[in-house]
């Protein structure tokens, strides 16, 4: 049976097996606190090794373009990408069932002492820690892009047009997707004209 499993440049610590994304995409969900973005971030790259911090802002980048949960779009894509439909399956489990458990029991925990005074000053810390870890996520991101000023402008206004002037975000997308796929397929044409320019240059300094 052909053997579907990948691994990056340097070597993962581990083989990405089915059952290792279902572990790991597990801790993901269930350190997860206020969404996995974060965490995902940090088990696929940095404790795992399994993808660069290009490679995960990528694949992110694709999965938040479809309508949905992105957690679940990054969880079949890079499943799907390693172990086929069987690391899909795994690492969508994994993001999900355990999860679901605790939340079921946090459920009736709540409902019997959610009233008291300390349950609710838990929940308001938990929220700013979860806020945090989002824009420690956001900043590693950012800090992988390209330094290009087309980067720039066209991060700069996605920010405008979704929190300050708060726009839809699907006509945001709409708008900017086509954009930024469109500046990108006229700079691949680019790289390739300063190179003829530059070879005379070559033969007269090798003739000198």
């Amino acid at each position: 049976m052909r053997d579907t499993r990948i691994t990056v440049e340097d070597g993962p610590r581990e083989p990405i097996t089915p059952r290792a994304l279902f572990m790991a995409f597990a801790m993901i969900g269930l350190c997860g606190f206020g969404g996995i973005l974060s965490w995902a971030r940090r088990m696929l790259v940095d404790t795992k090794g399994w993808l660069t911090e290009t490679e995960f802002t990528e694949l992110l980048g694709f999965a938040q373009i479809l309508p949905g949960a992105n957690g679940t779009h990054l969880a079949v894509m890079f499943g799907l990408r390693c172990c086929g439909w069987r690391g899909a399956v795994a690492a969508v489990a994994g993001l999900l069932i355990p999860p679901f458990g605790i939340l079921i029991s946090l459920a009736v925990l709540y409902q019997w002492y959610g009233a008291l005074p300390q349950v609710r000053g838990a929940l308001k810390g938990m929220a700013a820690v979860a806020a945090g870890l989002s824009i420690d996520a956001g900043i590693r991101l950012a800090r992988a892009q390209p330094r290009r000023a087309r980067c720039f402008l066209l991060s700069a206004a996605a920010f405008v047009a979704i929190a300050l002037l708060n726009l839809p975000l699907a006509g945001v997308m709409a708008s900017l997707v086509p954009v930024s796929i469109g500046c990108e397929l006229l700079l691949l044409r680019q790289p390739a004209w300063p190179q003829r320019k530059a070879a005379p240059m070559d033969r007269k300094e090798g003739r000198s």
